[in-house]
C-alpha cells in the first residue's frame, strides 16, 4: 500500500480541528537579520549591550539562531561591526552573512547598497574581512558576473563557507558557471534584480531551474505579491525553500524613520521599509512568524511544512542545530502565528561539519 504524503509526520490540524490550535517546535533559524528593534548591526557605533538587545528582541519572535548580515561597505566599517559581533558571546549568533560587497553596481540589481563601496570578487579582501570577523563568516552573497566571482567561490566553496547568488543581473551561462563552482542559494530570489527584466531567459528564471540552488524568500507582501512566492514554492519545493526575514533596525519597532548603515530609512504604517520619497525597498519589517503565516496563505501549504522552512531547513544548510522550543498559538482562519513562550535549550553539543556537497 503506498504511503501517503507525510504520513508518520507530526500534524497540528485537521479538518476537523477547531482553530486556534497550540503549536511547540523548535527554535527558528533566519540566515538573514541586518538589525533589529531600533538597533543597526550595520552600525560601527553599535555597543555589546545594544547588540544584546536586538538579539533579546530577535528571540522573542521565536528565531533562536540567526546570521547578522553586515551589507556592503568599506572594509573600516565591515571590521569595526564585525569585530563586535563575532566577539559577542550569545549562542543565538550561528555565524555572519555578508552580504556584498561583490555585487553589481547596477541600478535596481544593487538594491540599497552603497555604490561607492561596490568592488570586484578578491580572495585576499574575503580574507580581510574573514580575519576582521574572527572566522565567523558563514555565508557570502555575490553576484556571479562580477570579476574574480568564480574563483572566489571555487575558495569559499572549499573551504565549508557556505555561497549565495543576490543583487546580479547574470546571464544565464554565468549562473550556471557559478552552480558548477560551488554556490548553493538564491538570496532573497526575486528581489535585488532589475524592477524590468526580459521575459526570458532572465535571472530568477534561470535561478528557480537550478536545482542545485535553495531559494530564500522574503515573504512581507511588500517584496514578492502572493502569487509570485506560491509559484517559485512550487518551483523548488518546500524543502529546498527557506524563509529569511531580511529585518533592519525598523523591524518590531513603531513606524518612523531609522538608520542603516549611514542611510535613512522609513518604516510606514503598513510595515514598508524604503527610503524616504522613494519605493525602492531598503529590507524589511517582517518577523518570522508573519513569513510563515504569509506563506501559508499564499501557498495553501500546511503549517507544518512551512514551519520546516524557517527551522531545520535553514539550520540544515548553514550546518547547525535549532536551538530551544518555541510554543505558539496558531490561528489556520486569520493565518496568525502568535509566539507565546520560547525556551533556550543552551547545549554544549558542537553544530554538525557542513559538507560542501549536501544541497547540490
Amino acid at each position: 500500500m503506498a504511503k501517503r504524503e507525510n504520513e508518520g509526520c507530526p500534524r497540528f490540524a485537521t479538518p476537523t480541528t477547531v482553530s486556534p490550535i497550540t503549536i511547540e517546535h523548535t527554535g527558528f533559524v533566519d540566515l538573514q537579520v541586518n538589525g533589529f528593534a531600533g538597533i543597526d548591526f550595520n552600525d560601527p557605533g553599535c555597543t555589546p549591550d545594544d547588540l544584546q538587545r536586538a538579539l533579546d528582541a530577535i528571540v522573542r519572535t521565536g528565531v533562536t539562531r540567526c546570521l547578522p548580515t553586515l551589507i556592503t561597505s568599506s572594509l573600516d566599517r565591515f571590521t569595526a561591526c564585525a569585530r563586535l559581533i563575532a566577539r559577542h558571546p550569545s549562542r543565538v549568533i550561528a555565524g555572519l552573512h555578508m552580504e556584498g560587497p561583490y555585487i553589481s553596481p547596477a541600478d535596481g540589481a544593487r538594491g540599497a547598497h552603497p555604490l561607492e563601496h561596490v568592488a570586484p570578487a578578491s580572495r585576499d579582501d574575503f580574507e580581510r574581512r574573514q580575519e576582521a570577523a574572527e572566522g565567523r563568516i558563514v555565508l557570502v552573497t555575490l553576484a556571479p558576473e562580477v570579476p574574480g566571482a568564480l574563483a572566489l567561490i571555487e575558495h569559499l566553496s572549499a573551504a565549508g563557507i557556505r555561497v549565495a547568488l543576490g543583487h546580479t543581473v547574470a546571464e544565464p551561462q554565468q549562473i550556471a558557471d557559478a552552480v558548477r563552482a560551488g554556490a548553493t542559494l538564491s538570496t532573497h530570489l526575486g528581489n535585488g534584480c532589475p524592477l524590468t527584466l526580459p521575459r526570458h531567459p532572465n535571472v530568477i528564471w534561470e535561478q528557480l531551474a537550478a536545482d542545485a540552488l535553495v531559494a530564500s524568500l522574503i515573504v512581507d507582501g511588500h517584496h514578492l505579491p502572493p502569487s509570485t512566492v506560491k509559484v517559485m514554492v512550487r518551483a523548488k519545493s518546500p524543502e529546498r525553500t527557506i524563509l529569511v526575514t531580511d529585518a533592519v533596525a525598523p523591524a518590531a519597532s513603531p513606524p518612523g524613520q531609522y538608520w542603516v548603515s549611514g542611510m535613512r530609512i522609513e518604516l510606514d504604517a503598513n510595515g514598508r521599509v524604503s527610503k524616504p520619497g522613494s519605493r525602492m525597498l531598503a529590507g524589511s519589517a517582517l518577523l518570522m512568524p508573519q513569513a510563515i503565516g504569509n506563506v501559508v496563505r499564499f501557498t495553501d501549504l500546511a503549517i507544518d511544512r512551512v514551519l520546516r522552512m524557517a527551522s531545520d531547513q535553514p539550520a540544515a544548510y548553514i550546518g547547525v542545530r535549532p536551538a530551544g522550543r518555541v510554543t505558539m498559538v496558531w490561528d489556520a482562519d486569520e493565518h496568525r502565528l502568535t509566539v507565546e513562550r520560547v525556551t533556550q535549550m543552551d547545549t554544549n553539543e558542537s553544530d554538525p561539519q557542513i559538507h560542501t556537497d549536501e544541497h547540490r
